[in-house]
């Protein structure tokens, strides 16, 4: 979930999208880190220091766990923030739908190459979006070139707009039809941009094909096989459970951090990013889908068969997109599967090796409007992951 607009956080309007990777880990490349030299805790630090007001990471091995706190939970007490508390996931609720999307294929109940037209038929057309172009593959992959609908849902980047509309909800048909009203960015199949539409639509799919929500299915195929209690999809209902700090996201450069621990439902409570959890079960997610546990070989693969995201759009040099994994380089050696989200005031990062031995979340619960400190807390975020995945190795 980022969004670029003016005076608003870098990645506001997008928070809805996955969270870009920044350049560290192609910079990286070039002078590895020394592991000896780094710990957890002085990543969590770091990212403190440019500028967030909680941290929390988590780092699962084959040796046992590392976690690390920094900041507070809460401006107000100042109390910690808390040991594996509760997060909001925002788009890295996208890695647990396309699952789902993967195991219907396996199940042959779906194929990639269906089109939206034939599955939802009359639902995307308008404004040159043709339903009958684009395929489940490219819903999933974010090459459809639909138009993302978040801008309509938050059309002006203001403390005011979101107290305003924060309780407002839309059905997943209302906000692929303010999507369609405009024009698509490409042909399908022709280039790359994300677009949270994308994964409304397969959420509407998915009930399409089984007859039951997406959010029956994640917890039948996914959370309860994996045990995950902790992890839930809580569609409109607004509170974290406790224990969870506070999120604060600051909609000016010269404005206060505004207490946005309240999400924004006209973009937080569908297929693209509505779930909650903690990074331990985040970690176990991940473990258990890069090590094959969720999907046969062959689906796995077609979720790891990427394409280059293009530059300027705010990931690294050689960054790919597969279906609801982003994999990036690591600097030392090979890549790394995950997916990032957002939303006002949070920026979750889950990320794990290639064969899931090593898996890492990454939490914080700031945002800030000027793009400079939201670059400098991106790196930061960044770099954290790679050091971790590294580390050791």
């Amino acid at each position: 979930m980022i969004f670029r607009r003016p005076h608003v956080p870098a990645a506001v309007l997008t928070l809805v999208l996955s969270v870009p990777p920044s350049g560290a880990a192609a910079r990286a490349a070039a002078s590895p880190p020394a592991p000896a030299a780094w710990s957890v805790q002085q990543g969590a630090d770091a990212l403190r220091d440019a500028g967030v007001t909680g941290v929390s990471v988590r780092l699962d091995t084959p040796e046992g766990a590392v976690t690390a706190r920094s900041g507070v939970g809460d401006l107000h007490s100042r109390r910690p923030v808390p040991r594996d508390g509760y997060l909001r996931l925002g788009s890295v609720t996208k890695t647990f739908v396309a699952t789902v999307v993967l195991q219907l294929v396996d199940e042959g109940r779906l194929t990639l190459d269906r089109t939206v037209e034939e599955l939802l038929p009359g639902v995307v057309s308008g404004a040159g979006n043709d339903g009958r172009k684009i395929t489940v593959r490219d819903l999933l992959q974010h090459t459809s070139g639909l138009p993302d609908y978040t801008a309509d849902v938050f059309p002006e980047p203001s403390a005011r707009t979101y107290h305003a509309n924060r309780w407002r909800s839309y059905r997943p048909e209302q906000l692929v039809a303010l999507a369609v009203r405009h024009e698509p960015a490409f042909a399908p199949g022709a280039g790359w941009a994300y677009s949270n539409t994308n994964y409304v639509l397969a959420g509407m799919i998915i009930r399409k094909v089984t007859g039951r929500s997406w959010e029956q299915q994640v917890h039948e195929r996914v959370l309860r096989p994996l045990g995950l209690r902790r992890t839930d999809t809580p569609g409109v209902w607004p509170f974290l459970p406790e224990p969870h700090a506070a999120d604060y996201q600051q909609f000016a450069e010269d404005g206060p951090l505004v207490d946005t621990t309240i999400p924004y439902r006209p973009f937080d409570t569908g297929a693209d990013g509505s779930m909650t959890g903690t990074a331990h079960e985040l970690n176990r997610f991940f473990a258990a889908l890069a090590g094959g546990r969720l999907l046969t070989p062959a689906a796995l693969a077609a979720m790891r068969t990427t394409v280059p995201v293009p530059e300027g759009s705010g990931h690294p040099a050689g960054t790919r997109d597969g279906l609801g994994v982003f994999s990036t380089p690591l600097s030392c050696g090979g890549s790394h599967l995950g997916h990032g989200g957002s939303g006002f005031g949070y920026v979750v990062l889950a990320a794990t090796t290639a064969d899931g031995r090593r898996t890492v979340t990454v939490s914080a619960h700031s945002r800030p409007a000027d793009p400079a400190a939201a670059a400098r807390q991106e790196e930061a975020r960044r770099d954290l992951v790679d050091r971790a995945l590294c580390l050791g190795r």
